[in-house]
C-alpha cells in the first residue's frame, strides 16, 4: 500500500457566489480572520504529511502563486522592524522549494474534470484531494484522520457528514454499507439526490483520499449531473476495485462557499483566538442582548 504524499486543490472556479468581492480576487484567498482559505487547507495538508501540493488553477488565480512564494521587499521590512513572529510566520508559508505545483484547468469543466488535469503530476500513485470552501475545525486536522484509517484499510476514503434530508441535491450521497467505528463501507455514490431519491443523508465534503485509477476513470470525459465531468460519477465507477469507505470525521465543518458559512467560520476561528476572542465573545454577548 503506497503512501499518501502528494494533494491536488482544485482552486480553478469563478467565486461567483462571492461577488463582487471576487471580481479581482480569488474565492480562496478570501480570509477567516487574518489567513485566507487556501492557507488553512494546504496547513491541514501539510500537517497529515503531504509532501506535494498541486494546484489546479484557472484565470485570474495568480494572487495564490503570490501568496504561497517569497515576498523580499515585505520580509526586508519586517526584519528591519524587528517584527520576527511575522517574518517567521510569512516565511513558513511557501513550504520546501519544489514543493508546490501548479497546472491550468483551461475550461470550467466540473470538480472531476479539475482534478483530471492533475494526472500527470499526481503519476501513478494515490493522492489526496482537498476543496478549500470547506473549512473544518477540528484538534486533529481532518486530512490527518482519514491518512490515518487508510493505513489501516486502503483504498478509496471520501470525508463524509449528515445532512438535512433537504439538502441532499446539493451534495454527493453515498449508499452506505456496514459501519465500523468511523469508517462506512461506501456501497454506492449518487450525485446531487432530490431528497426522496438519496440513499442516505450521509453526503460527501471536500476531503478525499484516491487511487490512481479514479484518473483512469476521469480520463473517458463523461458529463454528469449539471453538464460537468463529476468527481463523484468516477468514484461510483471504482466501486468495487478497491476497498471504499466514508470517512466521519471529528470536528465541526464550515461550508465556506456560502456567505453564511463564510460568517459563521470567521466567528467561530475569532472565538479560538486568544488575541480578539475576548473581544469577540462580548460583541456577541451585546449583541444578543440587544436583539
Amino acid at each position: 500500500m503506497k503512501p499518501v504524499r502528494t494533494a491536488v486543490f482544485p482552486v480553478g472556479g469563478l467565486g461567483s457566489r462571492f461577488l463582487p468581492a471576487t471580481k479581482a480576487m480569488p474565492k480562496e484567498m478570501l480570509p477567516i480572520v487574518d489567513k485566507p482559505l487556501i492557507q488553512y487547507a494546504v496547513e491541514e495538508a501539510r500537517a497529515a504529511g503531504i509532501e506535494e501540493v498541486i494546484f489546479v488553477t484557472g484565470r485570474g488565480k495568480t494572487a495564490i502563486e503570490d501568496h504561497f512564494d517569497y515576498a523580499a521587499e515585505l520580509e526586508q521590512t519586517l526584519a528591519a522592524r524587528a517584527k520576527q513572529d511575522q517574518l517567521a510566520e510569512l516565511r513558513g508559508i511557501p513550504g520546501k522549494p519544489g514543493a508546490i505545483a501548479y497546472t491550468r484547468q483551461q475550461e470550467p469543466l466540473g470538480l472531476g474534470h479539475a482534478v483530471w488535469c492533475a494526472r500527470q503530476l499526481v503519476r501513478n500513485e494515490p493522492f489526496a484531494v482537498l476543496l478549500a470552501d470547506d473549512l473544518i475545525q477540528a484538534d486533529t486536522p481532518c486530512l490527518k484522520q482519514m491518512i490515518e484509517a487508510y493505513n489501516e484499510v486502503g483504498g478509496n476514503i471520501v470525508a463524509v457528514t449528515e445532512v438535512p434530508a433537504e439538502h441532499t441535491n446539493r451534495y454527493g450521497v453515498i449508499d452506505p454499507g456496514a459501519t465500523h467505528g468511523r469508517l462506512t463501507e461506501v456501497r454506492g455514490l449518487v450525485e446531487k439526490p432530490a431528497p426522496e431519491k438519496a440513499p442516505s443523508r450521509l453526503a460527501v465534503i471536500g476531503r478525499y483520499i484516491l487511487q490512481p485509477v479514479v484518473m483512469d476513470v476521469l480520463g473517458s470525459q463523461q458529463a454528469g449531473a449539471g453538464g460537468e465531468i463529476q468527481l463523484t460519477d468516477a468514484l461510483a465507477r471504482v466501486i468495487g476495485v478497491h476497498p471504499f469507505h466514508g470517512y466521519h470525521f471529528e470536528g465541526k465543518r464550515f461550508d465556506c462557499g456560502d456567505k453564511a458559512g463564510h460568517v459563521m467560520a470567521n466567528i467561530a476561528f475569532a472565538l479560538e483566538r486568544p488575541d480578539i476572542g475576548p473581544a469577540v465573545r462580548t460583541f456577541l454577548h451585546d449583541l444578543s442582548a440587544t436583539a
